[in-house]
C-alpha cells in the first residue's frame, strides 16, 4: 500500500505553477525602455520627454514621441494605472508595436489602445488592423476605408461611457492580448474588444502626446494560450 501511495506521488507530473507577473518599471529609471522622440534627432540636447518622478513614470507630453519597451511580447494580460494630474488630455498605449515612425513620421506600427480623456478604450489602427462587432456604428463606412493607413477609418469607438474617473484621479487600465485578441477593461468595465488583429505580438509603448501623464504601474502577466 505504502509503495502504491509512493509510486502516485513521484509519478504524477508536477502541474505548472502560474507565471509571474513582470513589472515593466522598476520605480527608480527606465531600464528596459527606450524613447523615439523624433524631434531629438535635431536636438541631441533636448530635454527628454519620458522622465522618473516621486516613484512615477511621467511623460511629459512634449516633444512627442513614444517610450517603447525592448522586447516583445505576445499573449498577455497588462495592468496599468495612470492619471491626468494637470487637466484632460491625450495619451495611448500601444501594443504589437513594430517597425518605428510608420505613420506620420511618428507612430509605430502597431494598435493604440487610447487613453484620451473621455475616450479611453477606443482602437486605433495604426498600419495594423482589428476588427470589432458593430463596425459600421463604431468605425464609419464605407468599409474600403478599414484600415491603418493616412488616409483611413482608423478609429473604433469604445463600448461605454463614463467608465474613466474624474481628471487627477487614478485609472486602471487592462489590456489583454491572446493570440489575434484583444480586449480593453477601464476602471473594471470591458470597453472594447476585438478579433483578428492583423499582429499577435510585439513590443509596448507609451505616448507622449501633448498632455503630462503619470504612470504608477506598468506590469505584464503572460497567459497561456488556449489550445
Amino acid at each position: 500500500m505504502l509503495r502504491t501511495i509512493l509510486c502516485l506521488v513521484l509519478c504524477i507530473p508536477m502541474l505548472a505553477s502560474a507565471q509571474e507577473t513582470i513589472s515593466l518599471f522598476n520605480g527608480k529609471d527606465l531600464a528596459g525602455w527606450k524613447a523615439d522622440v523624433p524631434e531629438a534627432d535635431k536636438k541631441p540636447d533636448i530635454a527628454p520627454t519620458f522622465i522618473v518622478r516621486d516613484g512615477l513614470l511621467v511623460s511629459l507630453g512634449k516633444p512627442g514621441g513614444h517610450l517603447i519597451t525592448e522586447k516583445e511580447f505576445r499573449d498577455y494580460r497588462l495592468d496599468v494605472e495612470y492619471r491626468f494630474a494637470r487637466g484632460p488630455g491625450n495619451c495611448g498605449v500601444l501594443v504589437h508595436a513594430s517597425r518605428p515612425r510608420a505613420l506620420y513620421a511618428m507612430f509605430p506600427q502597431s494598435i493604440e489602445v487610447q487613453m484620451m480623456s473621455g475616450n479611453a478604450g477606443d482602437f486605433w489602427c495604426i498600419k495594423e488592423n482589428i476588427e470589432t462587432p458593430n463596425m459600421e456604428e463604431r468605425r464609419g463606412l464605407p468599409k474600403e476605408k478599414w484600415g491603418g493607413s493616412e488616409n483611413d477609418l482608423r478609429r473604433i469607438k469604445n463600448l461605454t461611457d463614463n467608465s474613466e474617473k474624474p481628471v487627477g484621479e487614478w485609472n486602471h487600465m487592462r489590456i489583454e492580448c491572446l493570440g489575434r485578441t484583444i480586449k480593453v477593461w477601464v476602471n473594471g468595465d470591458l470597453v472594447n474588444e476585438g478579433f483578428n488583429c492583423t499582429a499577435d505580438h510585439g513590443k509596448i509603448a507609451l505616448q507622449a502626446e501633448g498632455a503630462e501623464v503619470e504612470f504608477r504601474k506598468v506590469e505584464l502577466t503572460p497567459l497561456a494560450k488556449a489550445q
